[in-house]
């Protein structure tokens, strides 16, 4: 019954705070006051100083972790309604994804070596950039850390939503379509959250380049692991 407690706290405590942050985000809006990098953070801080172990907490959280599934089938709906245009653009969007794959992978891997990390981090590393169920079973088949492999698909997540917008306004990319191959292969499911508020063009395109960079980097990493190592 305690653990029941504690995780209806958890549940209220989360949903509460990331309203919250939405509201200051209407009012102060910039890529730094994102909801999900604000309410994270303050999560991260309260558990600090509370000393609440991440377990505890994670039996409320779950239940809003155990929704991941659900709302990326729901991303399923933009890019029902821009299917024809995505078609269209198809070869570019392809192309775009599997460059970007190659460099999502090949930074984290190199920046590893690059730091002498043990090879543990490098296997947890590689599938940063895709969606946390994804990168976990990639991590596990190749001996990493799951949950270090889910702390840095967050960073990337959180980081790209967060700064994403910004490199691609002073790179001078403004196509909706370009746009939302960046935030879907680098950024996943929370890029693609920040791509649907600019535009539904821009969410679809996302939505696409987030699946096709899941296959891609499933495929890839063992690879390029073993050219790396």
């Amino acid at each position: 019954m305690m653990n029941f407690y504690i995780g209806v706290a958890a549940l209220l405590s989360t949903i509460i705070l990331y309203l919250l942050s939405k509201r200051m985000y209407r009012i102060y809006k910039s890529p730094f006051t994102l909801p999900i990098l604000t309410t994270t953070m303050t999560i991260v801080v309260l558990l600090l100083a509370f000393q609440i172990p991440y377990q505890t907490y994670m039996i409320g959280g779950k239940w809003l972790d155990q929704l991941l599934g659900p709302v990326v089938v729901a991303l399923a709906f933009p890019l029902y309604k821009q299917f024809k245009l995505l078609k269209t653009y198809i070869i570019p969007i392809l192309t775009g994804v599997f460059v970007g794959s190659i460099i999502g992978i090949c930074s984290g891997l190199l920046l590893v070596k690059w730091m002498n990390f043990e090879e543990m981090i490098m296997y947890s590393i590689s599938a940063k950039s895709v969606t946390t169920p994804v990168a976990m079973d990639i991590t596990q088949s190749l001996g990493g850390v799951s949950s270090l492999a889910a702390a840095f698909v967050m960073i990337a997540g959180i980081g790209g939503a967060s700064l994403g917008p910004l490199i691609l306004h002073y790179s001078r990319i403004h196509l909706p379509i370009a746009k939302g191959i960046g935030m879907g292969t680098a950024s996943h499911a929370i890029g693609t959250s920040r791509a649907m508020e600019n535009s539904e063009l821009e969410g679809a395109v996302s939505t696409v380049s987030m699946t096709v960079s899941a296959i891609v980097v499933a495929i890839l990493t063992p690879l390029l692991i073993v050219m790396i190592l």
